[in-house]
């Protein structure tokens, strides 16, 4: 592969500078090892400069973490994608559905029919020390618990308070609490935590020095004898930055989002699942824990399907596995192609940012195609949605605190009202739609679920959000 890698540095450098992101570590591999690695920006108030062996949140990329466990374990015969999550929890069940119908391949696929709900939010706000926003004191007042033990989510999830969103596997909503049950399943069926897993049958063996799954950040601080770890930046409405060292603490959804690692060290865990769990030439893990993870039994298609833990895509001739993540200081994505050897990573220290147009410049780089180009796979068609009156109505998602979003016809347009920002759905044919909005430079897609002649629900992005009206 050919590239200019001054072009490249220029390109991220723009983006990076555009955004005003306070600071950003990328990273490229390819079978020749590294391609391209920097830091660009601060790690901390006193610009402490950030470089690609800085240790960083990974926030929601942690979760492949967890199904690559379980990957393994089932490639030992120890475990199954089919076993039902009452083989390991009994109290276990998605409300509406038969008890042992929900399986660890519908937890890992986001399919368990688990509607959004507050447990991953009540946990941040409960076990987090200095944070006092009005947001925190609401979910401390609203949550039943600390909601620091998984027995608890297991309960909240039996209590069935929102309605089931359907069937194992008939639809996709993001839930992390299905994936705190996950990591909770790797210890039962490993016999010891899967943090000591992970150090002895993944992040080791891949030569991951500087990465580690911890609830309170307190083991990357020791990890960092070098003082190489990143401060968290958050920027309020007026765009000024505060800075703070208080780690989002969340204790049952350890592997949702607590791996702390570098852009380097990403880099490594991803081209060795790009390569068949051969990384330097050595076979580190089995060939077949990538190819239960993304391999041919998802399909290949240019929207993207959620695997376990990675989103699988097409695009240009190439299939491009991938995650995004994000915290109280944490934006994060990376991927790989699969097949070819190719891994990339961008990880920011400020939260609530898209790191992932920074790994497309980087794929861009890879595929050979104009470093700027998208890759948003929905596009309006420049038609007119014919029954607008069908997906009309108010819908919540009860993720923290409740969002409401309120979908109307407004002079013959379909507009959408999302926490008092108003946005114009375009659509995009099927159920689809693009909803953007310059003054906030935000765009998110829309799917309606139809049933009997009116729709029941709205998958915005990745989340269900259910009618209530």
């Amino acid at each position: 592969m050919s590239c200019d890698l001054k072009a490249l540095d220029i390109a991220l450098a723009t983006r990076i500078s555009e955004k005003r992101l306070p600071g950003v570590a990328v990273c490229i591999r390819g079978p020749e090892g590294i391609i391209f690695e920097k830091g660009y920006g601060y790690a901390d108030e006193n610009k402490r400069s950030v470089d690609e062996n800085t240790i960083m949140g990974i926030g929601s990329m942690s979760k492949s973490a967890a199904t690559l466990a379980l990957a393994i374990l089932a490639t030992e015969g120890r475990c199954s994608f089919d076993d039902p999550v009452t083989k390991y929890f009994p109290k276990f069940r998605v409300p509406g559905n038969p008890t042992e119908s929900v399986t660890l391949r519908h937890l890992a696929m986001h399919t368990a029919g688990i509607p959004p709900m507050e447990p991953l939010e009540w946990s941040i706000a409960a076990n987090t020390a200095n944070r006092d926003t009005e947001l925190d004191r609401e979910l401390r007042r609203t949550s039943p618990n600390k909601m620091d033990e998984i027995g608890q989510i297991i309960d909240y999830i039996a209590e069935g308070r929102y309605p089931t969103l359907g069937a194992p596997g008939e639809y996709m909503s993001y839930s992390n609490e299905g994936y705190a049950v996950l990591s909770y399943i790797v210890d039962k069926v490993a016999g010891y935590p899967l943090e000591q897993f992970l150090e002895d049958r993944v992040f080791g063996p891949m030569g991951m020095t500087r990465t580690i799954l911890d609830v309170d950040c307190s083991r990357a601080k020791k990890l960092a004898s070098d003082g190489n770890i990143t401060h968290l930046w958050e920027r309020d409405a007026d765009g000024n930055f505060t800075v703070d060292d208080d780690w989002s603490i969340l204790p049952p959804f350890r592997s949702c989002a607590c791996v702390k690692s570098t852009a380097c060290d990403m880099a490594r865990y991803y081209q060795c699942l790009s390569n068949k769990g051969v990384l330097d030439g050595v076979q580190v893990i089995p060939a077949e824990a990538p190819e239960l993870m993304v391999g041919a039994s998802f399909p290949l298609t240019e929207k993207a399907v959620y695997c376990y833990g990675l989103n699988k895509r097409l695009w240009h001739g190439h299939t491009i596995c991938e995650h995004s993540g994000g915290l109280h200081g944490v934006s994060s994505h990376g991927g790989f192609f699969l097949g070819e050897n190719y891994s990339c990573v961008a990880l920011c220290n400020e939260g609530d940012q898209d790191t992932e147009e920074l790994c497309w410049i980087m794929y861009n780089m890879i595929m050979g195609c104009e470093l700027t180009e998208q890759q948003r796979w929905l596009h309006p068609n420049g038609l007119e949605f014919s029954e607008p009156e069908m997906l009309t109505g108010t819908y919540i998602c009860h993720e923290g605190v409740p969002v409401i979003m309120k979908v109307y016809v407004k002079n013959g347009k379909l507009m959408v009202n999302k926490s008092d920002t108003v946005f114009e759905a375009a659509f995009c044919g099927e159920t689809y739609f693009q909803c953007r909005n310059e003054e906030f430079n935000y765009d998110s897609r829309l799917h309606f679920h139809v049933r009997d002649d009116k729709a029941w629900g709205c998958q915005v992005y990745s989340r269900v959000y259910e009618r209530i009206d």
